[in-house]
């Protein structure tokens, strides 16, 4: 028995010897993943507290999986794909977050008082209900700048901070052709003059370097809801957006949320710049939808400064409307340069204006309500256009008023270069239907294709 207790001990030491050896070998092999585990932690709590922010990102499927799985499944697939995608994503949100505290106390909430309803001699005392927008800071005189629908006929507006500081604003100029406006904050107060020697001005962008796919960030005031940030990406470039009688060229179509409020917001690029000015949506109920429109960053570096200089700000006049050429257009044509035209079929010319001096023919209906087509433009100062959006862009980006330009023209098989030389837009009112309730902050253009109604140049 002695001899038997003795090897049964022997051998129960040397199986211990041979487990803690083994036990030693996997705790070396797994130190790896013990130094992971924090790194590990910290992607899962990252996960679970910005689900909501990183949605958009794609990671909705590594978290499923995560969820789904047990702690020793999740450590030799799903941690991988989780941590390459913490490595990347914490650094979007922390752009996220240290571009809005960039940019917030430049936003502003405006407020104006609106006619809600004619006075009568019942009631001479017309009722007021207010409108809501957003805007930002220009520069270090006081003037913000936003949406020319946001004030409306108002001449003065209130100015709300995202600290809650409301100041008062005089209406110094806008523009209702390309729907802008600028603001002063009045100085007449300590605390309003305090305030000007404090203002961040936000940087202006090139909205030309814009590309579809690009990651944009909407700030603004939402159905009242201050300091509201949502984020998405350039859905289109070089969109027409309905306006005044005449068409607001290179447009900026995005997926990023706005919402009535958001009206004279930026819509900012990655870096903090502010690439666009949050204008309108599509919807059939004033709600987003998916697809809002924002007017260039540069379409306001041309305009703003004169009406801040001047109070308004002229638009080079062509005087004719017009529409893309298509197959139903074309099939009227004739020469043998018809068959793979393009261009734009001028509709209607205005007597006396430009375009009508010299010499472009608009197209007729005959006694039987057959649309003949006129002239085809074909090109601008020697460069080629396909479309409706070309014409009015190039004249929007390059021309000013008294300019010349040389419009060459397909008529009956033959180009054509005519010259004219522009002058400043008529008023709008001309254009414009008479609207019995105020307009929407969010504006939604009309359903139809940009070229209804038909624009004008």
């Amino acid at each position: 028995m002695g001899i038997r207790t003795e090897i049964v001990m022997v051998l129960s030491v040397l199986s211990l010897v041979i487990s803690m050896i083994m036990q030693g070998a996997v705790f070396e092999n797994n130190s790896a993943i013990r130094q992971g585990l924090p790194n590990i932690a910290a992607a899962l709590t990252y996960t679970q507290n910005n689900v909501k922010t990183i949605t958009g990102y794609n990671l909705e499927r590594p978290l499923s999986i995560v969820t789904r799985h047990s702690f020793s499944d999740t450590i030799q697939i799903p941690f991988k794909n989780i941590a390459l995608s913490s490595t990347s994503n914490p650094t979007q949100s922390t752009d996220l977050r240290g571009i809005f505290k960039q940019v917030e106390n430049s936003i502003v909430q405006i407020t104006s008082k609106i006619p809600s309803s004619a006075p009568s001699a019942v009631n001479p005392q017309t009722p007021n209900a207010t409108a809501l927008g957003s805007g930002f800071v220009y520069d270090n005189q006081g003037h913000i700048i936003t949406n020319g629908h946001v004030v409306g006929n108002a001449k003065i507006v209130d100015v709300t901070f995202v600290d809650g500081n409301r100041y008062t604003a005089k209406v110094l100029g806008t523009d209702i052709f390309g729907d802008l406006a600028v603001l002063q904050i009045s100085q007449n107060s300590t605390q309003q003059r305090q305030l000007l020697s404090s203002l961040k001005p936000l940087v202006i962008g090139n909205s030309s370097r814009l590309e579809v796919g690009d990651e944009v960030i909407a700030i603004g005031n939402p159905f009242g809801l201050s300091d509201t940030m949502t984020t998405g990406i350039v859905s289109g470039v070089g969109r027409l957006l309905p306006g005044a009688g005449f068409s607001i060229p290179n447009a900026i179509q995005t997926d990023a949320p706005i919402n009535p409020g958001n009206s004279g917001g930026p819509l900012l690029n990655m870096q903090g710049q502010v690439v666009g000015m949050n204008t309108a949506i599509i919807s059939g109920s004033d709600t987003f939808s998916g697809i809002g429109f924002a007017i260039p960053s540069n379409a306001i570096t041309k305009i703003v400064p004169s009406l801040i200089e001047k109070g308004y700000y002229t638009h080079p006049y062509l005087g004719l409307s017009g529409a893309t050429l298509t197959s139903d257009l074309a099939e009227n044509l004739t020469g043998p340069l018809a068959i793979n035209l393009k261009g734009v079929s001028v509709g209607t010319i205005t007597k006396n204006a430009p375009a009508d001096k010299a010499g472009v023919h608009g197209s007729t209906i005959d006694q039987y309500a057959k649309k003949h087509p006129g002239d085809i433009i074909i090109g601008l100062d020697g460069h080629n256009i396909t479309r409706i959006d070309d014409l009015i862009s190039y004249i929007d980006l390059h021309k000013a008023v008294g300019d010349n330009i040389t419009l060459t023209v397909y008529r009956n098989g033959h180009s054509v270069d005519l010259k004219a030389t522009l002058t400043a837009r008529p008023s709008p009112l001309a254009f414009l239907i008479t609207r019995a309730t105020p307009p929407s902050p969010i504006p939604s253009p009309p359903r139809q294709p940009p070229q209804i109604p038909i624009p004008h140049s």
